[in-house]
């Protein structure tokens, strides 16, 4: 048996009986196999009997699985538990969300007045500014014109409104749900804010009670004044309030007023397409203003032409006809440097009448057509020669001898600065100063033909020079200041001391301090334009001292009188032998001295160009017996100009306003006799003894800017005064 057990593995087998040899070929198949985890006994308690007899046509069993209907069951359950929970949410988050809806409407409200205190604002006061003929010139404040009552309107205006900013305006209550609704679907379909759902209602709750801030609460507010106003107004109230309150650009608030502004007359008098032109302003009153934006303010207009059309308020034929004939804007009163002037006046007003409650109408001296020369003068020039002569600013004040001022240019361009440089800035007056040194010294006893020297100076180691650099020896007084000799106005002026002078100055007007020192004869003391010019109004009228002014009235728009400039004695500052002799000297100057180019046909005119020191000012004032002119012209910024003198571009300037202001006024000459009648004496004088150049000033005597300084026969003044000169230039004297 050992053998055979060592020898089996390769030979044959042997047979095997009983128990062991049945089971032997007995193996498991994994079929047979019960699955890792499952419990058996309770499987098997489930599963449905298999009958002995059916054991071989039962199927090999696969191992278990999920049943295939239990997952579908579990998803149904839990998709109707997602439903059930999201609805549950949506209840509780729509009541937290009208629960807070109701707070913020509370809260909005909170912040209102109290609605028995509401009323309809006051009309924010306007300031309406006319020239001397009645001539609107410029407005101040808020432009809000008078009141037009609805029955007075043409009806296609308020129709325009209606067609395009509010369809619905006689069906809905304040607020126009449908219209919200319209709006909402509109701006979601074009990804923006292309339309709004407010009502006429709710924008006139806005521009009578709120801001323009475009908040959640204030739409809030504006829907609850909207409710409040169309409670307590009618329709055509409520139309007729919008129509006088709502914005339209440029200052204007009101049909009335925006009409006058746009097409320059009452909003009675306006066209279709003019009514649809002012409608269309609403939605942006600030683009598209016609005065600004024309071509903008067409389309739009055609735009709610097209509406009215299909509102049914005009017909199509209409429609086109207007939109085939489109208004068309006017220049608006008040554009220009004339707003200068309305800056000036607003800064008196409160010394005038106190403050400003209610619309007024400022009545004033000046004259439209002389305002727009000048401003075409200053304008012109500037564009010709700023850049040649480095003079980018300019000013001019224009008024009668008796202070009224006729035209004032404050800058060369307001809408880009608004210094007034005619009023506000002070600037060295430089040689246009001399006269008040001169007429000094002429009180004093000086004649225009008293005589001093032109010679180099020195001062403590100051030099004032000539222009030229030249000097001439002996001259008169008429010769010095005509050519603008620096040394002996220097020189006359220490002589009379310049304490003197400044107290000549100020008493003709001049406000501003002036320093007492030799240079004060040279114009180093600054002053404004204003008061220069105001300074030289005595020579023109015989002496008589002034106060420049601009307004003559004001009253309130249903004319109640509240100001009125009084007719007052004027001073006598300057003796009116003193002016003839002046009248004289500064003739001379566009005669034959710096300012020769000033020249008016027919009239007899006075004055002195000024430059300061380094070229950075050039004046010329100069006056006739019917308007006194200033001119000034340099850099805001005090830089030299390219010798830009007082001789050259003012005097241009001067000259055109002058020809333009005296056509057509009768001729006048400028005061001379008057008292004893010793100014004709010298008049005559004057024109007995005209200056003749000696042959050793023949050099300077060929330049174009100046005479002749000197003369052979020049002697010094007589010591008796005014009445010795006279003697001696006519009789033959001493």
């Amino acid at each position: 048996m050992a053998r055979g057990r060592k020898q089996g593995g390769g030979g044959r087998k042997e047979p095997r009986f009983g128990l062991a040899a049945a089971m032997a070929d007995l193996r498991l198949d994994p079929k047979d196999r019960i699955p890792a985890g499952e419990d058996a006994p309770k499987k098997s308690a489930k599963k449905k009997p298999v009958q002995p007899d059916d054991e071989d046509d039962v199927p090999a069993r696969e191992p278990k699985s999920t049943p295939p209907k239990a997952k579908p069951a579990r998803a149904r359950s839990r998709w109707g538990l997602s439903i059930g929970r999201m609805a549950y949410w949506a209840v509780v988050c729509g009541l937290w969300g009208v629960i807070a809806l109701v707070g913020v409407v509370i809260w909005a409200g909170a912040h209102l007045p109290p609605i028995q205190s509401l009323e309809i604002p006051k009309r924010p006061p306007t300031i309406e500014i006319v020239g001397y003929d009645g001539t609107m010139l410029a407005q101040r404040g808020e432009m809000a014109g008078a009141n037009v009552a609805l029955k007075d309107l043409p009806p296609y205006l308020p129709k325009a409104f209606i067609a395009i900013e509010d369809r619905r305006f006689y069906q809905h209550f304040g607020i126009d749900p449908i219209g919200i609704g319209r709006a909402v679907v509109a701006n979601i379909l074009h990804r923006g804010v292309s339309q709004g759902g407010s009502t006429l209602t709710q924008q006139l709750a806005k521009n009578l009670f709120l801001t323009q801030e475009r908040t959640l609460a204030r739409k809030l507010q504006e829907a609850e004044l909207a409710l409040w106003l169309e409670r307590k107004y009618s329709k055509r109230e409520i139309l007729e309030l919008y129509l006088n309150r709502v914005y339209f650009g440029s200052g204007a608030y009101g049909v009335e007023a925006a009409a006058q502004r746009y097409f320059g007359k009452s909003a009675r008098q306006v066209t279709v397409a003019e009514a649809a032109m002012l409608a269309g302003l609403v939605k942006s009153p600030s683009r598209l203003a016609p005065n600004r934006n024309p071509e903008g303010a067409a389309k739009r207009a055609q735009t709610v032409l097209a509406a009215m059309a299909d509102a049914k308020f005009i017909t199509d034929a209409q429609a086109q006809a207007q939109i085939a004939h489109p208004s068309v804007a006017v220049k608006p009163a008040g554009a220009g440097t004339v707003n200068y002037v309305a800056d000036w006046i607003g800064e008196v007003l409160d010394d005038l009448v106190g403050q400003v409650e209610d619309s007024i109408v400022v009545e004033t001296t000046i004259d439209p057509k002389l305002q727009s020369v000048a401003e075409a003068a200053i304008i012109d020039e500037l564009a010709a020669k700023s850049v040649k002569f480095n003079v980018s600013q300019g000013a001019l004040v224009a008024m009668t001898p008796d202070g009224a001022v006729r035209a004032m240019v404050g800058g060369r361009n307001y809408s880009d600065s608004q210094f007034n440089r005619a009023v506000t800035a002070r600037r060295q007056p430089g040689s246009a100063f001399k006269p008040f040194v001169y007429l000094t010294a002429i009180e004093q006893g000086l004649t225009p033909d008293t005589v001093r020297q032109d010679a180099p100076l020195d001062l403590k180691g100051w030099r004032p020079e000539n222009y030229t650099r030249e000097y001439f020896g002996p001259v008169t007084l008429t010769q010095a200041l005509a050519m603008s000799l620096n040394t002996v106005a220097v020189r006359v002026g220490l002589e009379v001391g310049p304490k003197n002078v400044v107290r000549t100055a100020h008493r003709l007007g001049i406000a501003s301090k002036l320093d007492p020192n030799p240079s004060i004869a040279l114009g180093t003391s600054e002053v404004s334009m204003i008061e220069l010019v105001g300074a030289y109004a005595p020579f023109s009228n015989g002496g008589l001292a002034v106060s420049p002014h601009v307004v003559t009235r004001i009253k309130t728009l249903d004319g109640k009188l509240l100001y009125m400039r009084q007719t007052e004695q004027a001073a006598q500052v300057i003796d009116p032998r003193n002016v003839a002799m002046m009248n004289q000297m500064m003739q001379e100057t566009l005669i034959s001295g710096t300012a020769k180019k000033a020249e008016i046909p027919g009239w007899v005119a006075a004055g002195k160009t000024g430059t300061s020191q380094d070229f950075r000012d050039a004046w010329f004032i100069g006056y006739t017996a019917r308007l006194v002119t200033g001119v000034w012209l340099g850099n805001d910024d005090n830089s030299p100009t390219k010798k830009a003198t007082g001789g050259g571009l003012p005097v241009e300037v001067w000259t055109r306003f002058m020809r333009a202001a005296h056509q057509g006024v009768p001729v006048a000459a400028l005061p001379n006799a008057q008292g004893a009648g010793l100014p004709t004496l010298a008049q005559i004088a004057s024109q007995i003894t005209a200056p003749s150049a000696p042959a050793s000033n023949a050099a300077y005597s060929a330049r174009s800017t100046a005479p002749s300084p000197a003369r052979n026969n020049v002697r010094p003044e007589p010591a008796a005064g005014l009445d010795g000169w006279l003697v001696d230039r006519l009789f033959g004297g001493r």
